[in-house]
């Protein structure tokens, strides 16, 4: 298996042998920024027990929540689809952007403008530092994998994305996709 460098756009797989660390375990991570200075993305598949209207009251449509990273986990996040509404976004790769004018944005949902396929709310990110993440990958924490969903990874299934990677992967990665989550439950 090719070996791919951890850019923005990418995804970042979580290896099965990462059980112990309850922010990551079986996590696919949006790569939305990595530089020199280090990483930052957003975990794609760890929905929390809010929805949006429940943190903005602004926000009159329930959309799902998800637990972006352990990072700053107090602060909003968002990624979305739709650049040509929402000023100020920016370009994480293949039709992805983060962030830009919130109060647009939360005005565009109210109207129904933006649905839940154009955007994905997230508490925290997922953060390394100068170095960290490539640490982390020759330890062998993580898999870096292409995209392949591009813009339509907004409105992929959380709980599928992981298990989806792990078949795709093949070879041993088959066997983990059919695991339970916490082994000492079987």
């Amino acid at each position: 298996m090719i070996a791919l460098k951890p850019t923005k756009g990418k995804l970042l797989i979580a290896e099965p042998s990462l059980t112990g660390d309850v922010s990551f375990n079986r996590s696919v991570v949006l790569l939305a920024e990595h530089s020199n200075e280090g990483s930052v993305g957003f975990i794609l598949n760890k929905p929390l027990e809010y929805q949006i209207n429940e943190l903005v009251t602004e926000i009159e449509i329930p959309f799902q929540v998800y637990n972006g990273g352990p990072v700053e986990q107090d602060n909003l996040y968002f990624i979305h689809k739709v650049p040509h509404l929402i000023d100020n976004s920016v370009e994480i790769s293949d039709g992805i952007y983060w962030g830009g004018d919130f109060e647009t944005t939360v005005e565009l949902i109210n109207k129904e403008i933006i649905s839940e396929n154009d955007i994905r709310f997230f508490l925290g990110y997922s953060g390394w530092s100068s170095l960290q993440l490539d640490e982390e990958l020759t330890s062998k924490s993580w898999i870096v994998v292409e995209n392949e969903h591009e813009s339509r990874i907004i409105q992929k299934a959380a709980k599928a994305i992981w298990k989806e990677n792990m078949i795709q992967l093949g070879g041993d990665y088959l066997l983990w996709s059919n695991a339970p989550e916490n082994p000492s439950l079987n």
